[in-house]
């Protein structure tokens, strides 16, 4: 038993700010620095819009404006302002705010009383400023310490809210707001809330059609048969299929984006390949009647149950409390609505039938090589030790809020995933190792996953087989070195997941590990540089004498210098795709013929063009890019 005594003096009591501070995974999840979608920076974000939109949705302004200029965010909203005398109150005490009172916000996102007191506590600059009938209140805290408590002063103003923040860098380290991630949470609210409108930095933001809108723009290529759009009371449904492999869906409770799905989702799921089977009157598989859909659904439910503090997941198991199911609420809809529409329009039902049927003949052609490649990845899993896994899932394998946390490094080579290895965080960290170069899969059917050995572990390891249902790790991060080599492994793994799980893509799991190129130290400091502009600074701070260091190769970092880059300061560059840029042109940008285009990208991607080979100077940008074109060509031909 341990020795040290235990009395009043070891009792403390913590006050909103410091509670928050301490513990801000509570409210806003992971910190992060604005490369994955959920990072706390855009959770503070979004707790401020919430209230924005609520405003909206109970009738009061129809326009949000927001504005973000590096690290400072402003949000101005035109509805009824704060009440003067609640100003500071609303934003510096917990659980004070109006959405207790269900008569005034029915169905609101944010029912805590917490979301702007997180923001508050978690940014060194926050101002609230609120406008009713002329008079205008302003306060100013830094991190959650009030400074400033303004007088009431008159204003020509119209009414509504104005909030300002800077995320505190103590918290969030060398954050950075990303454009693609702040526009597809603005065009959410506005697929979710037809006739808002939102500027931001000067672009319009505004939906007609709601989650037509949204499966419309993101849908990649043309859908087998017309979206169908189906609305009713507190429910609406976006759906059609792809020829694409997996499901994809797009789930919202209150205008809150459940990027983990949650009951609302799995009672869609259900009810979708129920009603479709009944309409045909065929005893399909489920998954074969799922295989390639798109959907969108959006719910509204009263007091919402979610599992976190982000609301990522809903787990309210009815529409209000002691109300109806959500399973027979979303089944009763979709067997209504859905069956008339099917039986209204024969040309989808050819289209939808025949999809369903070439799901079926593929899985059932599949079936023996999928049970055999389940047998060889379990035989490799054991004795070839390919996978290092994480300790949370070896004790706790289906607890979800842990698996947020969890990350897989892909790594080439042994000496490489060796060092990560013996540098990662064991509780939540994995590393798999390839072994040589993957197969270019660009434009091969999934029989390629379970016959190429290489594929089939990854799959394997990553548990996708039959879904995202069972992705056993939030993040999938490839590491290959900074040369023409790594380039080609990176661009061909980055294929892999496009063609075969681009859902995996779409929602935010794929990274690129970004690790230094150059340490440049003398006897008092150490500085890790990942572009030449910050090798030119560090030499400037440390002197002309400092020691540098060229990093070549992963292998090369030995494991007390790795954990520094795959620990807390971790640099990761998101995989993402954007409505500009779809799956498939993606897959043929990179993997396609060489072009001038391509070509461009590897110039300006490819860091080795920069680096200095001793005794020959630079190294012919060219010759880098006429290597890669090489290789990518040459393992098409293997393919």
């Amino acid at each position: 038993m341990s020795g040290t005594n235990y009395s009043e003096e070891h009792i403390r009591s913590l006050d909103w700010k410091e509670h928050i501070r301490l513990r801000p995974g509570m409210y806003i999840g992971k910190l992060g620095d604005g490369s994955s979608y959920d990072d706390g920076i855009y959770i503070l974000l979004k707790e401020v819009l919430d209230n924005c939109i609520d405003e909206f949705v109970m009738g009061h302004g129809k326009k949000v404006e927001v504005s973000i200029e590096g690290p400072r965010v402003e949000v101005r909203d035109y509805g009824r302002g704060v009440p003067l005398g609640k100003v500071i109150d609303v934003v510096s005490k917990i659980n004070t705010g109006a959405k207790y009172d269900s008569k005034a916000f029915k169905k609101s996102v944010g029912l805590n009383g917490v979301g702007t007191k997180a923001v508050n506590a978690l940014s060194h600059y926050f101002k609230i400023e609120s406008v009713r009938d002329g008079e205008l209140k302003r306060a100013e805290f830094d991190k959650g310490v009030l400074r400033k408590d303004n007088k009431l002063e008159k204003t020509t103003e119209a009414n509504g809210t104005r909030v300002t923040f800077e995320p505190d860098e103590e918290m969030f380290r060398h954050f950075q707001f990303r454009e693609q991630h702040i526009e597809r949470l603005l065009w959410n609210y506005c697929y979710l809330n037809t006739g808002l409108t939102i500027l931001y930095n000067g672009q319009r933001y505004q939906s007609k059609n709601g989650l037509l809108d949204l499966l419309t723009t993101k849908m990649d290529g043309e859908p087998l048969y017309p979206i169908i759009h189906l609305v009713g009371d507190d429910i609406e449904v976006a759906m059609t299929h792809a020829n694409h492999y997996g499901e994809e869906y797009y789930s919202f409770v209150n205008g809150q984006h459940t990027t983990q799905g949650g009951t609302h989702q799995g009672a869609f799921r259900e009810a979708v390949a129920k009603v479709i089977k009944e309409y045909f009157k065929k005893d399909w598989e489920a998954g074969d009647v799922r295989t390639g859909i798109v959907a969108a659904v959006s719910v509204k439910v009263i007091e919402p149950v979610f599992e976190s503090q982000t609301k990522t997941k809903l787990g309210s198991l009815e529409v209000e409390p002691g109300g109806q199911s959500m399973r027979s609420f979303v089944g009763d809809f979709l067997a209504t609505k859905l069956d008339n529409f099917l039986h209204k329009h024969p040309e989808t039902t050819q289209a939808l039938q025949s999809k369903i049927l070439e799901s079926e003949r593929e899985r059932k052609e599949l079936s023996g090589i999928r049970k055999l490649a389940r047998e060889r990845a379990k035989k490799a899993s054991l004795h070839n030790r390919k996978l290092r896994d994480c300790r949370i899932h070896l004790s706790d394998p289906k607890n979800d809020a842990r698996k947020q946390d969890s990350t897989l490094f892909i790594t080439e080579g042994d000496s490489a995933s060796g060092s990560i290895t013996k540098s990662r965080n064991v509780e939540t960290q994995a590393v798999f190792s390839l072994k040589g170069k993957p197969l270019n899969c660009f434009g091969l059917t999934k029989k390629v996953v379970y016959e190429n050995e290489e594929f089939n572990l990854v799959q394997a390891a990553l548990d996708i087989e039959d879904g995202m249902d069972g992705l056993r790790y939030n993040r999938i991060v490839i590491a290959t070195d900074a040369d023409v080599d790594g380039m080609h492994i990176r661009l061909l793994l980055m294929t892999f997941f496009l063609q075969f799980f681009p859902d995996l893509v779409k929602n935010d799991h794929l990274y690129i590990l970004q690790t230094p190129l150059f340490r440049v130290r003398n006897k008092k400091e150490t500085i890790y540089c990942y572009t030449e502009g910050e090798r030119v600074a560090a030499l400037a701070k440390l002197g002309k004498s400092a020691e540098i260091t060229r990093f070549k190769g992963l292998g090369e970092i030995s494991p007390d210098e790795f954990k520094h880059f795959i620990g807390p300061d971790i640099r990761l560059e998101p995989v993402m795709i954007t409505k500009d840029a779809g799956v498939q042109n993606l897959l043929e940008f990179y993997m396609g013929k060489n072009t001038p285009d391509r070509q461009e990208f590897i110039i300006g991607n490819l860091k080795v063009e920069k680096d200095l080979v001793e005794g020959e100077g630079p190294v012919s940008t060219g010759d880098a890019v006429r290597d890669i074109a090489r290789k990518l060509e040459a393992n098409e031909v293997e393919a």
